[in-house]
Formats: structure tokens, C-alpha cells, sequence
């Protein structure tokens, strides 16, 4: 009888619109049921009584060919008539929830005031939209990245959404105590290669790795660690990292997040072609580097960035 083979497992970290875009392209380069990923939910928050999980919900609708293409997130042909009516009450406005999302998050709250955790509440959503991944958050505890900008502390959807990263911030934590969630720790002990994909590195990556026991577990694992720079020619591929990244001391540039995260951590960091220069600055720290386009334009461009970062991780 021969032995049977076993297919690798690839855990990625992931935030919100960069993640899920760079997890689509590792889709096509994978076989099924190889991608397990975990969630931020440092961004999640409480919105007319309902549970809002933007990260977890943007990984799922981009995945489950439910996103709205052109914005990264929310729901494709989405209407806002809840949203409309809720303003006519005087109800706060800056986070403005979708019909067809609304449905998502009566969902949950519905389950988890069941007493359901989060994580199989993200199961079974997940379930619904026949994901061609593990999606696991990264605790089920509720904790919320809190920031400090212009003298005023505020969850950082306040900051993000309803300010419109305007502020220079002063400070960035998560907020809460917490434990990472089921099967987490598992997932990345066991794992054959752990990617961190394109995304904030403070407030996205980071508070992945701020969940106690995460970063500790993927530095004692046995997988190669590989990250792609979200950050292209000293400005933020996508977002507010430039901000959150000063907030924290780190200069904004490919180079200097590699060093953010350490050779502890990381095995191997894919920067942009224009970012060349960089390259014997982050190996000189101990950290495998090369340089390759990483402009997510499109499918085939995607689909080329995951595959540069599976072999780098070989």
C-alpha cells in the first residue's frame, strides 16, 4: 500500500482588502484546502447593536465572489436603505452598513448572543459562502485597536473611517485581554509555510501578532516565514500605514518594516522592483530578500506575487 500524501498547509495572516486581494491570487497557485488564515479582528466593533468583523467580512465576500470590486469591500450591487432610515433617526452615519451586509452581521449577532463563539460563528458564515480556505479569527475574545490622534483616544474605525486618517497619530494598541482562538496555535505550529501578505503592518499584521502566544509560536515554528511589502517606493500600497507606522517609530519604507518585524520572525521579505535598493539593507539584517514586481493589478499579476513569496519560503 502506498503512503499517502499529505498536502501542505500555508497559514497566512491576514488584514483586510490587501490580504484578501493576495490570498485570491494564492488561491490559483494552490491546491484546495492548503490556505489556512487568520483573521484580524482587532478592527471589529459594536454598530446599532450588531457585531461588525470588516476584516474577517472582506476575506470572506472577496473569497466567496461577493465583494465589491471596485472598493475592496462590502457587497457587491449593495443598496443602503437601513443605512438612509437610520440617519432620518439621527443615528450615527460615519459607518454606513449595507443592506445585503446587514444580513451578515444580524448573523452573527444572533449567534453570539446565543453564546456561540466568534470562531464558529465565522465557521459556519464561512460555510455559507463556501470558502476555499480555513478562515479562523485570531482570538474570540472582544478586543478592538484603540488609537490616540489629535489629544483624543477613539477606536481606530473612528480614526480610519468616520476621520478619514486626517489626524497624525500619537499611539496604537489593542485593547483587551485575550487568548488566540481555537485551532490558531495549531495551525501555525503545524504549518509548512506562514505568508504575511501586503497589509498594515501596525494595525493589521501587528495586532495578529499582538494576540499572546501568535508571534512566539510562529518563531518557534519549523515553517519558513515570508512577507511581501506593503509599502512601494516609501508610500503605503493601500491605506494609512504611513501614519500608523510613525506612530510607532518605523520609517516608511520596505526596508524598514522587514526590520519592524525582525529577523526573528521572518525568514524571507519580497519587496517591489523600485524598492531594489532595499534589498542588501534587509538581508544585511538577517533576512532572506528579493525584489519583484508587486503591484496587484490583476489576477495574473497576484497570482505571480504568491507564487514569488512560495518560492522564496523553499
Amino acid at each position: 500500500m502506498g503512503a499517502c500524501s499529505v498536502a501542505p498547509v500555508i497559514v497566512v495572516l491576514a488584514g483586510g482588502v490587501g490580504a484578501a486581494r493576495f490570498l485570491r491570487g494564492l488561491l490559483a497557485v494552490t491546491a484546495p484546502g492548503e490556505v489556512t488564515v487568520v483573521g484580524n479582528t482587532g478592527d471589529d466593533i459594536t454598530l446599532h447593536g450588531l457585531r461588525v468583523c470588516p476584516d474577517l467580512d472582506t476575506v470572506t465576500y472577496t473569497l466567496g465572489n461577493g465583494i465589491h470590486e471596485e472598493q475592496g469591500w462590502g457587497r457587491a450591487d449593495e443598496t443602503y436603505r437601513v443605512a438612509t432610515e437610520l440617519a432620518l433617526y439621527g443615528a450615527p452615519t460615519w459607518f454606513r452598513l449595507g443592506d445585503r451586509d446587514l444580513g451578515t452581521h444580524l448573523f452573527r449577532r444572533t449567534l453570539l448572543d446565543d453564546g456561540m463563539p466568534l470562531s464558529e460563528v465565522t465557521r459556519r458564515i464561512a460555510e455559507r459562502w463556501r470558502l476555499p480556505v480555513t478562515l479562523l479569527p485570531m482570538t474570540d475574545d472582544p478586543v478592538e485597536t484603540r488609537v490616540v490622534a489629535g489629544g483624543r483616544e477613539m477606536h481606530f474605525q473612528e480614526y480610519w473611517v468616520g476621520l478619514h486618517a486626517a489626524l497624525p497619530v500619537d499611539r496604537v494598541w489593542l485593547a483587551g485581554d485575550c487568548t488566540p482562538a481555537p485551532g490558531v496555535l495549531d495551525a501555525i505550529a503545524n504549518a509548512d509555510t506562514i505568508l504575511l501578505p501586503p497589509s498594515n503592518p501596525v494595525v493589521s499584521i501587528g495586532t495578529i501578532l499582538a494576540v499572546p502566544g501568535i508571534r512566539s509560536t510562529i518563531e518557534r515554528a519549523n515553517a519558513p516565514v515570508v512577507g511581501v511589502s506593503p509599502v512601494i517606493g516609501g508610500a503605503p500600497v493601500r491605506g494609512m500605514a504611513d501614519r500608523m507606522l510613525a506612530a510607532i517609530g518605523v520609517d516608511c519604507t520596505a526596508a524598514a518594516v522587514a526590520k519592524h518585524y525582525g529577523a526573528a520572525l521572518l525568514d524571507g521579505w519580497l519587496v517591489d522592483d523600485v524598492d531594489a535598493a532595499a534589498v542588501p539593507e534587509v538581508e544585511a539584517a538577517g533576512i532572506a530578500c528579493r525584489a519583484v514586481p508587486l503591484w496587484m493589478n490583476d489576477a495574473e499579476s497576484t497570482a505571480a506575487i504568491a507564487k514569488a513569496a512560495l518560492a522564496l519560503a523553499r
